[in-house]
């Protein structure tokens, strides 16, 4: 006779049976070794989708009738944000992982551009209102930055980290050349909400892929990484003549370009009958940005070292400044493309030949065991540039539309002229040092 009894199975066993994706899953993630070019691509893809909005923050504040301070108040909330919670997210990495806080804050990101998506599609006040939340909400995501760096720190050897945590350097320039294209063509094919949907699902594409692929850097053994310096680190690092000075010119020089990133679209589109909110004006809005970003990374990866060689950096960083300058001050009276096109051009130069030589400088004015916390401080500067660049030329564009470029090009003449001053008895580097290579490649 013919046996028709189930077969009998442990009740672990058919717990086992029923659930082997999961464990499956861990093993496998468990045996990935973790990866920069994996963390390269995630940290681009987020960066894309921030490239995506960034450029339409002033179009759409003018749309909904936002006045130049509250213009200012909108792009600086990202980065108040941005520096107060990126010590909190590094300081939990450092607790429970990279890996979850990078998924967290992966997953914020995505929330913050549909929140910025359905804002779009309304209208005044509370349009402007949603917009604020969004920003506020990407900015204590955007804290995650300095965790993808704890992640490249954690897996890399310790002469190779300069090198590798360029890669973060390569990601910001790549994003904010893509992220205008993909945003002009969603605002062409999806209307005002396009660009916020699709920054959104780029987002949710990049925590799906980070969720599978992305092993966790932090071990037991790994070594601590530096959480962001202290008020009193910050003071003590100021007060190093030579090193506060250079961090003080780097403050300068990100405050003068928030003037071109807070105000270049609503100031030259109209000068050519173009709205800055049509399809034509968002195009035009985001060749400005492309052009200017190629240029820019073209000089600062061919031209910066040669330059260097030829004059040394502190006559660099002066001369840079200097072109700060005298392409700002003359940009709102510029009345064909062709001249903001020239203006444009000088200004990416010269804003991309800065940054290199005065981290190379802080770099060797640096002992090796305070590296990290002092360029810690310059960029913690630099943050605080971006917060209170956009208020200052918010408000000085809500009185004159050429205020914000003149003031902005006085002030990085001055700075110039200090730095060509004072920097010249920076002792210059030795034939054998490659500080400078790995700081132009960050």
């Amino acid at each position: 006779m013919l046996n028709y009894s189930l077969p009998m199975f442990a009740p672990t066993q058919v717990r086992r049976n029923s659930c082997t994706f999961l464990p499956d899953y861990r093993n496998r993630l468990e045996m990935r070794k973790p990866s920069v070019l994996i963390i390269f691509i995630t940290v681009f893809i987020d960066l894309v989708g921030f490239g995506i909005v960034i450029p339409l923050i002033p179009v759409y504040s003018k749309r909904f009738g936002a006045p130049g301070w509250e213009l200012g108040l909108l792009m600086a909330s990202f980065s108040l944000m941005q520096f107060i919670f990126a010590p909190i997210l590094g300081r939990l990495s450092d607790r429970i992982g990279r890996r979850p806080v990078l998924l967290f804050s992966t997953a914020g990101a995505a929330i913050s551009y549909c929140i910025f998506a359905f804002g779009s599609g309304l209208e005044g006040q509370t349009a402007v209102t949603f917009l604020f939340i969004s920003r506020i909400f990407a900015g204590i995501c955007g804290g995650n930055i300095g965790v993808a760096q704890a992640y490249i720190a954690d897996i890399t050897p310790p002469d190779q980290r300069s090198k590798k945590l360029g890669l973060i350097g390569m990601a910001f320039g790549l994003g904010f050349t893509l992220g205008p294209i993909f945003g002009s063509f969603a605002f062409e094919y999806f209307g005002i909400s396009g660009p916020g949907w699709v920054a959104a699902a780029m987002c949710a594409t990049n925590l799906f892929l980070a969720f599978f692929i992305l092993a966790e850097s932090r071990v037991g053994n790994s070594e601590m990484a530096k959480p962001l310096p202290h008020l009193d680190q910050f003071i003590h690092t100021i007060r190093r003549p030579k090193v506060g000075l250079l961090i003080g010119v780097f403050f300068m020089a990100t405050f003068c370009f928030t003037c071109f990133e807070t105000t270049l679209v609503i100031m030259v589109l109209p000068k050519f009958k173009i709205i800055p909110d049509s399809v034509e004006g968002i195009k035009t809005a985001r060749n400005l940005f492309i052009f200017s970003g190629l240029i820019g990374a073209m000089f600062q990866g061919g031209m910066t070292g040669r330059l260097v060689k030829m004059m040394g950096e502190p006559k660099l960083v002066a001369l840079s400044l200097m072109m700060v300058g005298l392409s700002l001050g003359p940009m709102p009276f510029a009345t064909t493309w062709t001249q903001i096109c020239i203006l444009l051009a000088a200004l990416a130069i010269g804003s991309g030949m800065v940054r290199p030589p005065v981290f190379g400088m802080i770099s060797r004015l640096t002992s090796a065991n305070e590296q990290g916390v002092t360029i810690g401080v310059a960029q913690s500067a630099g943050s605080l540039a971006r917060i209170a660049g956009p208020c200052f030329t918010g408000l000085l564009y809500s009185q004159g539309v050429a205020l914000p470029y003149l003031c902005c090009g006085v002030l990085s003449l001055l700075t110039g002229l200090i730095a060509w001053n004072k920097l010249s008895t920076v002792p210059p580097a030795p034939p054998s040092s490659t500080a400078l290579e790995s700081v132009e490649a960050a």
